[in-house]
């Protein structure tokens, strides 16, 4: 199978990796070569990782980095899809004019899958003249270890589009678990709502980062905190998510304060250093100290 995937960044680089890992031939494409370039040498740290730990090989290592194309060119790396999954910004207009681009180029059989978190599917479908074709793949970071995927269908996705979308995920070895298009779908909207709460907790003085992950992983076996998790998906996407729902959903959404002040001051989480958590080479040395007592 031919598989392309459009934005290089945490998620692209990390459904091109897993992709190829099962097989296919992947083109991982980005709007500039200096994106694309370090797409494509986190899929190599992330493979040299797992030999390390004895989870790849040295030969599936390289199988993997030889089956993905890296380009800046749409065109060369749609043109013989048979699907496309799109892990551009998180935003509506981005994520449609993505979608329209690919149908120009790509043949009449092939998927157009977008990873969005929270968006509407039906909506960015409907930039589609064969919205039908439309589905969502939504993937969890990290990809090469988290093994859920969200299928999302759409108001106009089909039935056919739907078992394809089944296969592919069957085929490289994750999880399908299938949802209706809603506000924030299964996945977002409850992860969210148990982080926000959380936030709160924190901005009350309820207890600390620490004691209320800690809370979490030890009294319900969660593997990371929601406010560890918050921090490693990025608290300006946790806040936008945020926004969207409370739009879609009402006040039981509101972003609290605290949120909203690391995010206007760039305390975006783990992607720059500091959020709730201090981190250092992807690991946390310590806890931000502006919280409690609000």
């Amino acid at each position: 199978m031919h598989v392309v995937v459009l934005g290089a960044g945490t998620m692209g680089h990390g459904i091109a990796q897993v992709s190829a890992m099962a097989g296919h031939d992947v083109w991982l494409r980005d709007i500039e070569r200096e994106f694309v370039d370090d797409g494509l040498d986190a899929i190599e740290a992330n493979l040299q990782g797992g030999v390390e730990r004895d989870k790849v090989t040295e030969d599936e290592k390289a199988a993997t980095l030889d089956r993905i194309t890296g380009t800046t060119s749409l065109e060369d790396a749609v043109g013989d899809a048979d699907i496309v999954i799109e892990a551009v910004p998180e935003q509506m207009e981005i994520k449609q004019e993505t979608f329209e681009d690919v149908e120009s180029h790509v043949a009449d059989d092939a998927i157009i899958a977008s990873n969005t978190s929270s968006l509407s599917l039906t909506e960015i479908a409907s930039a589609l003249d064969r919205p039908d074709r439309a589905v969502g793949l939504h993937f969890f970071n990290p990809v090469h270890i988290m093994e859920l995927v969200e299928i999302v269908v759409a108001e106009q996705t089909s039935d056919r589009t739907v078992q394809r979308a089944h296969e592919f995920v069957e085929g490289i070895d994750r999880t399908p678990v299938e949802v209706t298009d809603s506000p924030g779908f299964a996945s977002s909207r409850l992860g969210v709502a148990l982080g926000v709460e959380a936030m709160r907790m924190v901005q009350e003085g309820v207890a600390s980062p620490e004691d209320i992950d800690a809370a979490m992983e030890l009294g319900y076996n969660h593997p990371q905190g929601p406010i560890a998790l918050g921090d490693v998906v990025g608290l300006d996407v946790r806040l936008d998510i945020l926004e969207h729902l409370r739009e879609e959903l009402g006040e039981r959404f509101r972003p609290p304060q605290i949120l909203k002040r690391k995010v206007r001051a760039g305390k975006l989480g783990k992607k720059t250093g500091e959020g709730f958590y201090v981190w250092e080479d992807g690991e946390i040395v310590g806890t931000s100290g502006d919280w409690g007592g609000e």
